[in-house]
């Protein structure tokens, strides 16, 4: 094995597509992920691809071709738009004398350079030792046998790998442990914030659409944002007060990309469970890419894999400020469409329209009602109160007067319990109550 560059500032792209396909957009995209992780593109490689090669991904020709432009550019780094085997890694590196990153490899070091909580940095951590794992042969050139060969050092004689092997296999499960804790506590804050009936709105989207930007342009909370991708990873969470709807915490969470690594989206998990657990999804889209609608798809796979495409949405298209025709507004489509939601986070514009628009999204996905519960439904009332549903609570003469102020989607459930409970409940809500918000959406006013 050859001794490779500890620089990796000058990267050679490699970018391949199969016969008769040219993104331009994708080949801009992997450039700008390179470039976030630090690395100075100086050339860029394309390559037609009917099925990848098993031994260098590329075909020979196009590997030699490789290797020399990387000798004519001096490159100490070659980036592959796609995920490679370890062994076409392994045999890319060999022939070109090069260190050789495929995409996975290359998120993973962004968000290793990005992360900044306690959890975060367990998250990326795991998630690289998964990668790693994998790659481990033949990484070492020295310490063929450890403890074994020689008068006084006879033992078990362990390869330098094995070794590697077994440290990295604990030190997963080591992670695995604490991020086992704190996915413990994190829920125990999540599951206080829903006693206290606070619904919680996250925003998600592609990455770099302006989610940070638009989450301190909501709560003025001064968190890290910038024009590159995966600009900020942990979550943040603030509460916003004054609204029609009550106050809500909004959750700013980590952006997505096109072929996320699963791995990233395991080691994520409980980061993502902020929006997989949300009562709304603000879906922040940047209204000037040419590439919006590919975008969207993309998130929404994302939001399908981590169990959230289910979720109500306001779409958010922000960045309006590099178009010349549109101006703020809300769009407000059909019954069961998302309202449309046009801004500028940067500029401070239409974020009042949003505001309201989250307000109306919540009044039509949210239950708030007074029941009069009379004392034969407790099984109801310790049910009610088990899911954390109930805002206050009086008793009555005949039963308990409780007010719910919930997501209908954690109340819905309730309606199929045993003994009738779950039809009186249901005929409960439905019923005209002056004030009730769960009849809106039930019977929407022309």
């Amino acid at each position: 094995m050859f001794d490779r560059s500890k620089k990796g500032e000058r990267a050679l792209l490699l970018q391949a597509q199969a016969p008769g396909q040219h993104d331009a957009a994708l080949l801009e995209e992997f450039a700008e992920l390179a470039r976030s992780a630090g690395a100075t593109v100086v050339g860029n490689l394309a390559a037609r691809l009917d099925r990848p090669n098993p031994r260098y991904f590329v075909g020979t020709g196009k590997a030699e071709e490789l290797k020399a432009l990387r000798v004519a550019l001096d490159a100490d780094l070659i980036l592959v738009n796609h995920a490679l085997s370890p062994v076409q890694e392994r045999n890319l590196e060999k022939l070109t004398e090069c260190r050789v990153v495929d995409r996975t490899g290359l998120i993973l070091d962004i968000f290793a350079q990005r992360a900044r909580s306690h959890e975060g940095k367990l998250q990326v951590e795991l998630a690289q030792l998964k990668h790693m794992s994998t790659r481990l042969v033949r990484g070492w050139t020295h310490l063929e046998r450890q403890r074994g060969g020689a008068i006084g050092l006879r033992g078990p004689g362990e390869t330098q790998l094995e070794i590697d092997r077994r440290l990295l296999a604990v030190r997963v499960k080591q992670l695995q442990k604490r991020l086992d804790k704190v996915e413990v506590q994190r829920n125990q804050a999540r599951r206080s914030r829903e006693r206290s009936a606070l619904p919680v709105v996250a925003l998600v989207g592609y990455t770099n659409a302006g989610k940070s930007t638009l989450f301190n342009a909501m709560t003025g909370a001064g968190v890290y944002a910038a024009d590159q991708l995966f600009a900020t990873l942990d979550p943040t969470l603030r509460r916003i007060d004054g609204l029609a709807c009550g106050p809500i915490v909004l959750a700013d969470t980590v952006g997505f990309i096109r072929e996320l690594p699963h791995d990233l989206v395991a080691a994520f998990r409980s980061t993502l469970a902020e929006a997989r657990e949300a009562d709304l999804l603000l879906h922040v889209i940047d209204a000037s890419d040419p590439e919006r609608d590919t975008r969207v798809a993309d998130v929404e796979g994302v939001l399908a894999e981590i169990g959230a495409s289910d979720l109500p949405q306001v779409l958010v298209y922000n960045k309006i400020d590099r178009l010349e025709s549109d101006v703020p507004r809300v769009d407000h489509p059909d019954r069961d469409g998302p309202l449309r939601v046009w801004t500028s986070a940067r500029d401070g514009i239409g974020i009042d329209a949003l505001l309201a628009a989250i307000s109306q999204a919540l009044a039509r996905e949210r239950v708030h009602q007074v029941l009069e519960v009379p004392a034969a439904s407790g099984r109801l009332r310790a049910r009610l109160h088990e899911l954390g549903l109930v805002a206050s609570e009086q008793p009555g003469e005949e039963g308990w007067r409780i007010e719910i102020d919930a997501p209908r989607a954690r109340i819905e459930p309730l309606f199929g319990m045993q003994g009738g409970q779950g039809e009186w409940l249901k005929a409960a809500l439905l019923a005209p109550n002056e004030g009730a918000t769960y009849n809106q959406f039930d019977n929407p006013q022309p």
